[in-house]
């Protein structure tokens, strides 16, 4: 939907006799589709295996492919329904969006647990758990009822003992998982309800925003005495030409332009929060500042790293910058800066308890992460000309690694222990590699490749 209304198709539709509902069920349809063909290849891919590399080549058809319609495709079908269900409420469809998706799927992984609800499962997980758990009691000597999905960063041990035949497709359980299925569909006639059918009209009276001065309707007629006449003869132009020093000054003039760029339009209460996190990082004990606050930081800004690169392709203003004399070794460099100091800024408390405490490695890392953020976010937009990559893929490493405190995927060093230098050496590179491929890639858009 995010699409059409970009490109202009969404009002074309809307100008046809087709219903929301056919258009939400199409897009539904659509989205469904492609997932199921990921699932798809999922399932070949189990069956190859089944016989390239199993212990046993016995081929049960339904034990080995059930999973994969009962369980993955209702969850399919829910991730296709909430996504068009984001895209018809104004304040979903962007940004916000993007990262509440990733606590969403979080919570409703962990929904059923919290709940002490079976049935509140649209993932599967806990039916695999509840199936699982009687075979693991009995065959993993101590075992607890513990279950998890982790990225493991020690050694495992194999359980020898311990076998599991697969869920027991019962009649309540496929139900059950059949009611996910008409769940998502639900969800696609509730967006109905909220769908504005791309009138930018009701948007704006959703978002509280008077219609703009002198707006007019599409069927206004404009009086031709209004329209004034061109003129009879050429006006000649004169051009001043540049000064010898123009191309190369105003360096620190117009970083400070792309830092009021990136800072604009947020309300008060949004810096309120960000300088509460800065303060907090210099009032907290010096673990919880360089852990869970400086994660929490860096997660607050996230929007304004994810416009980086991106501004010129979402405003259609890339001809007009890319036009600006010596545009690469000046504007491209100082948007980079503009987002290295909004990171620098964020997170500076903990910068200077580490430094106060001696901890160079931890400073180390800490400055290590302040340049991987914006270089990730300026090669993903760029390459991408689009914020969402950046906002889906930043926030499932930020949950990931600070917020899990994996080693290795914890960016701020915070996990990383005696590793933490090695850590940020990597980061580091990979910070001047995304430059350099963010570069490339604007200098072939100037050239228009």
């Amino acid at each position: 939907m995010d699409r059409d209304r970009q490109t202009g198709v969404g009002q074309i539709l809307a100008a046809t006799p087709l219903s929301k509902v056919s258009y939400l069920l199409g897009k539904f349809l659509s989205n469904f589709a492609v997932l199921v063909s990921m699932v798809v290849v999922l399932a070949l891919g189990a069956v190859a295996i089944q016989f390239l590399a199993a212990e046993d080549r016995t081929f049960h058809p339904w034990a080995l492919l059930a999973p994969f319609v009962l369980l993955t495709l209702p969850a399919m079908a829910m991730t296709a329904a909430t996504a068009l269900l984001f895209e018809t409420f104004r304040l979903l469809r962007g940004g916000l969006g993007n990262v509440l998706w990733i606590f969403l799927w979080g919570f409703g992984i962990g929904l059923p647990g919290v709940t002490d609800l079976p049935q509140l499962d649209p993932s599967g997980l806990w039916m695999v758990y509840q199936s699982m758990v009687p075979a693991a009691r009995a065959g993993i000597p101590g075992y607890v009822d513990s279950f998890s999905l982790t990225v493991a960063d020690k050694s495992v041990k194999i359980a020898a003992g311990f076998h599991w035949n697969g869920i027991d497709w019962t009649a309540g359980v496929v139900i059950a998982r059949l009611v996910w299925l008409g769940t998502a569909f639900a969800l696609v006639w509730g967006g109905v309800l909220f769908f504005d059918r791309f009138d930018p009209a009701r948007s704006r009276r959703r978002a509280g925003r008077p219609p703009k001065p002198g707006a007019t309707s599409p069927q206004a007629a404009v009086a031709p005495e209004s329209v004034p006449a061109p003129p009879r003869g050429a006006t000649p132009t004169h051009l001043t030409p540049l000064a010898p020093g123009a191309l190369h000054s105003g360096v620190w003039r117009l970083l400070a332009a792309e830092l009021r760029l990136a800072l604009q339009g947020y309300r008060w209460w949004w810096y309120v929060v960000a300088g509460g996190l800065l303060i907090a990082q210099f009032a907290a004990p010096l673990e919880i500042a360089r852990g869970p606050l400086l994660a929490a930081a860096w997660i607050w800004p996230i929007f304004i790293w994810s416009a980086l690169g991106t501004r010129e392709a979402r405003f259609g203003t890339g001809q007009l910058i890319f036009s600006c004399a010596r545009i690469l070794p000046r504007q491209f460099p100082a948007a980079w800066m503009a987002g290295v100091l909004v990171a620098a800024i964020t997170g500076l408390g903990a910068a200077v308890r580490l430094a106060l405490a001696g901890q160079s490695a931890g400073l180390v890392a800490w400055a290590a992460g302040v340049l991987f953020i914006p270089s990730l976010a300026l090669a993903l937009g760029v390459w991408s000309g689009t914020s969402k990559f950046f906002e889906g893929l930043y926030t499932a490493l930020w949950y990931v690694g600070p917020l899990n405190r994996v080693p290795g995927l914890d960016f701020t060093g915070a996990a990383s222990g005696s590793e933490a230098v090695r850590f940020a050496l990597i980061y580091t590179a990979l910070a001047g590699m995304l430059v350099a491929a963010a570069f490339i890639k604007r200098a072939r858009q100037l050239r228009g490749v």
